[in-house]
């Protein structure tokens, strides 16, 4: 590590505040995104992405020096472990936010508030596989009622399918990586974009006329904005790596779907199929007994601490 953590250097208690405080609100951030999206459906989703990146680049760096956390970015590019890392991290959050981008734009709002229902429980599996952490016969429960609802709306043809799998899968391998990574969250996050820019640049180089920024300024606005929205939620969502229990991080992820999946139904109309419907009930049921059966846990927990 460059530096120690944070929930080395102040008391577990309030690092669990601060870090359950940074999940909700990149989630929170997260979950309005379509609203944010679909104002910039005029532009393609590659273009998106590469603007994201571009702007976001320059809102870390303003961060960075105003920190004054050049020796510890340094000491990150200087870690050939970390370089590694955050190549692989950058190439999956990449290929996230494009998926995202066209699902939003192209009327699929509804598959990827479930991909994100989803994703909380492919975390908790990467946990129990990667990390060792433990799973009750009620947490392996909830994980089965998921794969079910995986299960009924393949078997249904779910057209959009790949989309939610392929969105809960590179994000929950993003948040994997990030959470191992020696590196500080806003140095990771500005080494993964500085690896990203060069192909951003180049792409809108050769769009060259076609590139939407200048076309309006309110459009031009909206491009530039990209960089808030992207780096925001990823820097608190970072941060919460570094202090949650990455089942605990999986469990919060429910709030950005939540909100999706309101945002699909009531504001862009989408229709839900049986098959979407039975899918959303097995999986709301194991995030259900999945979040209940930690509350008893750690109230139990908290009794026992306080009686000892």
């Amino acid at each position: 590590m460059n530096a120690p953590t944070p929930h080395l250097t102040r008391a577990p208690e309030a690092a669990d505040r601060v870090g359950l405080a940074q999940g909700v609100g990149a989630y929170i951030v997260w979950g309005l995104l379509p609203l944010f999206f679909a104002a910039l459906k005029s532009v393609g989703a590659m273009e998106v992405v590469a603007h994201r990146i571009l702007w976001s680049l320059l809102l870390l760096a303003v961060v960075i020096v105003a920190g004054r956390r050049g020796p510890a970015l340094l000491a990150a590019v200087r870690n050939p472990r970390a370089l590694v890392m955050l190549a692989g991290s950058a190439t999956l959050i990449s290929v996230n936010w494009l998926t995202y981008i066209w699902a939003v734009t192209n009327q699929h709002v509804l598959a990827a508030s479930l991909g994100y229902f989803l994703n909380p429980l492919v975390n908790v599996v990467i946990g129990v596989l990667l990390l060792g952490e433990r799973l009750t016969r009620v947490q392996t429960a909830a994980v089965g009622l998921a794969g079910v609802g995986v299960l009924v709306l393949a078997v249904a043809a779910g057209a959009g399918l790949w989309i939610s799998l392929l969105l809960a899968f590179t994000f929950a391998f993003y948040g994997l990586i990030r959470k191992v990574a020696p590196v500080g969250s806003i140095e990771g996050l500005t080494v993964e974009t500085v690896l990203l820019a060069p192909f951003a640049a180049a792409f809108l180089i050769w769009l060259g006329p076609a590139n939407s920024f200048g076309a309006t300024p309110g459009l031009s606005l909206l491009i530039a904005s990209t960089g808030i929205i992207t780096a925001t939620p990823l820097l608190l969502f970072a941060a919460a790596a570094r202090r949650l229990r990455y089942a605990t991080l999986g469990l919060l992820q429910y709030i950005a779907p939540t909100l999706q999946f309101l945002c699909a139904v009531v504001v862009f109309g989408e229709r839900m199929t049986t098959a979407h419907m039975a899918c959303f009930a097995f999986i709301w049921s194991g995030l259900a007994l999945y979040a209940v059966h930690g509350g008893i846990t750690a109230g139990a927990a908290k009794r026992r601490a306080a009686a000892g």
